[in-house]
């Protein structure tokens, strides 16, 4: 998945418009990123790139990027 897909997919996940959010996007400025959105994301990741996360690796992320940064080379600049 290219990091443009990754975007694409954090955007519809938080109901944003596309083209909203970059990879260096804060988590704590999406209005909609709580615990729901979390599971959507981690429901995502597994359908989209075959990987399961943990909440508590998800709960450590800061930015899209560190999202990204949990799948490495499954998500590619």
């Amino acid at each position: 998945m290219t990091s443009r897909d990754f975007l694409a997919e954090i955007e519809k996940i938080v109901e944003v418009p596309s083209g909203t959010l970059a990879m260096d996007s804060p988590l704590d400025s999406l209005d909609a990123w709580d615990s729901m959105v979390m599971l959507d994301f981690i429901a995502m990741a597994d359908a989209h790139l075959g990987a399961t996360v943990s909440v508590a690796l998800l709960s450590k992320c800061k930015t899209i990027a560190d999202l990204a940064g949990l799948f490495p080379g499954k998500v590619e600049s």
